[in-house]
């Protein structure tokens, strides 16, 4: 039987001994500081370049982030999209996974805050998502990257957006993608439960109420099950989807479907890896100051989309 990584046990531990009212219990302005409070803590990492502007799109400028590990060169783009139920979590919260991200692969990374629920309600992110896969694509100098090579990430409700990119890009006839990579995505409704969402209900980092808290906070009063791009692993088919990697955690309510996800990705021809970190719980990934097997799994990504990158190249030529 595994157990959860003490590192990672030590932080549920002290969650539990804070005091805290549960994040989903608060206001969501007051949540998102929270949030903000949990992860700006410690020494940011350093890279070469970190940029701030907005670009333009239909339903108003979308503020994003450009981190370059080396602007005097043109390098591969990743399109980074932050998790957090599509209610918390902003650009300076994924500063440091960005960072870790955008050195270790070598390639640019636009980290995109989009419109947030409640205020903004399903489509608005993915509408956001969408404008800014669009303008990376057309190959902006300012960003020093080759829009031949762009992959899509996220982490959680981000790895959601990142995944439905895939889905429109392909039924839209572009913008290319050359690779996706998702961490511990969101694939589907939290009804009927999986088995791991019976078994990690609670005890770790996210759990049912937070997800049923997000849920009730981005869905608008009409929806569809059959939404591909609000729960890409109902659409009718993956295939001619870009290569992908997906992880998912043992302790995590989203583990079954983030596997099911990378299963029917493979079963319908997408090269697709799937890492499993059987020790870890829901957002291992940024927590990358506290727990040492989470940053060596954000730097084997970083190094993932690296290798991806160089085989897009030479499939070129």
């Amino acid at each position: 039987m595994t157990t959860l990584d003490p590192q990672a046990q030590a932080l549920v531990d002290a969650a539990a001994s804070s005091g805290l009212s549960p994040v989903y219990t608060l206001p969501h302005q007051e949540a998102r500081q929270r949030m903000r409070a949990a992860f700006l803590q410690g020494e940011p990492e350093q890279i070469d370049l970190v940029r701030d502007f907005s670009i333009p799109a239909e339903h108003g400028d979308i503020p994003v982030r450009l981190y370059h590990p080396d602007p005097t060169q043109t390098l591969p783009l990743v399109l980074f999209f932050h998790g957090g139920g599509w209610t918390v979590n902003d650009l300076d919260t994924h500063d440091r996974l960005c960072i870790l991200l955008a050195k270790g692969s070598r390639a640019a990374v636009v980290s995109v805050d989009y419109r947030r629920a409640p205020e903004h309600k399903y489509p608005a992110a993915f509408e956001d998502a969408w404008s800014a896969l669009q303008w990376v694509s057309e190959g902006h100098p300012e960003l020093k990257a080759d829009p031949a090579k762009i992959a899509v990430a996220g982490d959680s409700s981000g790895g959601t957006l990142a995944a439905a990119l895939t889905l429109k890009a392909r039924d839209q006839g572009g913008p290319a993608i050359t690779q996706q990579m998702l961490f511990y995505p969101v694939t589907d409704y939290l009804d009927p439960p999986t088995a791991s969402y019976v078994s990690r209900a609670s005890g770790y980092s996210l759990n049912l109420p937070f997800m049923e808290w997000s849920w009730g906070n981005y869905l608008p009063e009409q929806w569809s099950r059959d939404d591909a791009y609000l729960f890409p692993l109902r659409a009718r088919s993956l295939r001619d989807l870009p290569p992908a990697l997906v992880l998912t955690a043992e302790f995590d309510p989203l583990r079954d479907e983030g596997t099911a996800y990378a299963e029917r990705l493979r079963s319908e021809g997408v090269p697709t890896e799937h890492w499993h970190y059987d020790d870890q719980m829901h957002g291992f990934a940024m927590q990358t100051r506290t727990i040492t097997r989470a940053r060596k799994a954000v730097e084997d990504v970083a190094a993932h989309l690296a290798a991806g990158f160089r085989s897009n190249g030479e499939d070129e030529r």
